[in-house]
């Protein structure tokens, strides 16, 4: 798996793309072989500059198999929170898309 990560409106620090590379190698062991060779874009960093409180900072992970394009955003209080969050929804969406999949062959395999 191809993977690119960017930050905006902050500094990515070693410590933060080590725990997205740690949260993103969780990711690949729902991949094929065939789909490891897939692209994933992954942002992170603070909406503003001028933001202290509240949901200040987001994550976001389009990750691209073939020419399908899960994508998932989150906003938290904490960066290491809003990467886990997204890291869970993406992993939902592969998830489903594996059983559409995996469903749609079971059905051509019976006619």
């Amino acid at each position: 798996m191809k993977l690119m990560i960017h930050a905006k409106n902050i500094d990515l620090t070693p410590s933060i793309q080590a725990f997205i590379e740690e949260k993103m190698a969780m990711i690949s062991k729902f991949l094929n072989k065939d789909d490891r060779l897939s692209e994933t874009r992954v942002e992170v960093g603070k909406l503003s500059k001028h933001h202290k409180k509240g949901l200040v900072y987001y994550a976001e992970i389009n990750l691209k198999i073939g020419s399908k394009l899960l994508r998932g955003v989150n906003e938290n209080i904490d960066l290491h929170t809003a990467i886990d969050s997204v890291r869970d929804e993406i992993e939902r969406q592969i998830k489903k898309f594996k059983s559409k999949i995996r469903d749609t062959q079971r059905r051509v395999k019976k006619s």
